[in-house]
């Protein structure tokens, strides 16, 4: 199974999540029901693995959040744009439970990726390089207000890809405690 583990984003904030597809050439949006916070991606698990990964997942104890955004771009640069993504501003609890679910996965000896937890949400992917500058993306970025939202909880998803697009099912969600 090819398993991820993400924070979903409330309806009221994908809708407006929505409004920030910018007419770019190239730019493959993702689709808004998809949209979501990924703090682990998994890649193929087996499923003794995930088996163990629910349970480790399941003890994780922290604390609730809050959310806000902060800033849009891309990765790896704007020269070269392959993900249009809107960014987070810092909130340690939501690193702390990054780190938390990190640890879960590796005790499940699943291997992780060694960059550091950089919180967004990626709202598109470019498969070709393109010419065209994505000046118009940041600019309906900053033009909009994103809403602040709150985090009860995560869930492990399974993501199927299919010839349509990745099809991304809950396999286990988890609670956070009450806000402190």
């Amino acid at each position: 199974m090819r398993l991820f583990i993400a924070i979903e984003l409330p309806d009221d904030v994908k809708k407006v999540l929505a409004r920030l597809r910018a007419d770019i050439r190239g730019a493959h949006w993702v689709p808004v029901a998809q949209l979501h916070l990924t703090l682990s991606f998994l890649g193929e698990v087996d499923d003794v693995a995930a088996k163990s990964l629910t349970s480790e997942l399941a003890q994780i104890q922290a604390p609730g959040f809050d959310l806000g955004f902060a800033g849009a771009g891309s990765f790896p640069n704007q020269r070269q744009p392959r993900v249009l993504w809107v960014g987070l501003r810092p909130e340690p609890l939501l690193a702390n439970l990054a780190a938390l679910v990190r640890s879960a996965v590796l005790s499940c000896h699943i291997p992780q990726e060694e960059r550091p937890f950089a919180p967004h949400i990626t709202l598109a992917r470019i498969r070709q390089p393109i010419k065209q500058p994505i000046t118009a993306f940041i600019d309906l970025c900053q033009r909009h207000e994103l809403p602040s939202f709150s985090v009860r909880g995560f869930i492990l998803f399974q993501s199927r890809l299919t010839p349509q697009g990745a099809i991304h099912t809950p396999l286990s969600s988890f609670s956070l405690n009450s806000v402190r």
